[in-house]
């Protein structure tokens, strides 16, 4: 029973490894300054956005901006 409690320990582990990495997406400040300029530019067009950031999705882009610029007055 003790190796079931501890593959069950590394399961859960790993699960939180990959949600952090998840929730922290890393953005060079040349980026970081693009994806502001382009947003106040065009708006919340994160596919376009991305489209000038190589090796960017529109979602890494939409969350980087929600999770750094949101305000909770909504």
């Amino acid at each position: 029973m003790a190796d079931l409690d501890h593959s069950s320990d590394d399961t859960s582990v790993d699960s939180r490894e990959e949600s952090s990495q998840d929730s922290k997406v890393e953005f060079s400040e040349d980026e970081e300054t693009l994806i502001a300029r382009m947003y106040n530019l065009i708006g919340e067009r994160w596919s376009l956005i991305a489209g000038r950031i190589p090796g960017r999705t529109a979602e890494e882009i939409e969350k980087y901006w929600t999770t750094r610029y949101s305000t909770s007055s909504e």
